[in-house]
């Protein structure tokens, strides 16, 4: 199976079950093989401002996922997307940690990630 780096925007999505059946479907197979978050999307998942049940749910996810940090290669792929492409630093970041990783980004928001021509992008509200 091919391995994937979920955005914080999808963590929103399944969680609130606001997905499509076939994303519900593909995020539970990603999910039950330990999802993949990075360091970015770790901090903002904690920065939401939510009910005592939904931050929990979030905490648990947490927990559960493998979280990327930022190392020697995600800098050399953050600087080069930073140089060459007009990207805000924590979708750069993101980006980077799947160039570095040969991770699939799942993510609502194709845009953030658009002219990055190495990097592998599925949005499963599109599915």
């Amino acid at each position: 199976m091919e391995q994937y780096l979920i955005d914080t925007n999808i963590v929103s999505d399944y969680l609130s079950a606001s997905l499509p059946a076939i994303g519900i479907t593909l995020l539970d197979a990603v999910i039950d093989a330990v999802p993949n978050i990075s360091v970015i999307t770790h901090i903002e998942l904690l920065c939401w401002t939510t009910n005592t049940e939904t931050g929990q749910k979030v905490k648990n996810f947490i927990a559960d996922s493998e979280v990327m940090d930022i190392t020697p290669a995600v800098i050399g792929h953050c600087v080069s997307l930073r140089k060459n492409k007009k990207i805000k630093t924590p979708d750069a970041i993101i980006a980077a940690t799947a160039l570095a990783h040969n991770l699939t980004i799942i993510t609502n928001n194709e845009k953030d990630f658009a002219g990055i021509q190495e990097l592998k992008v599925v949005n499963p509200h599109k599915l």
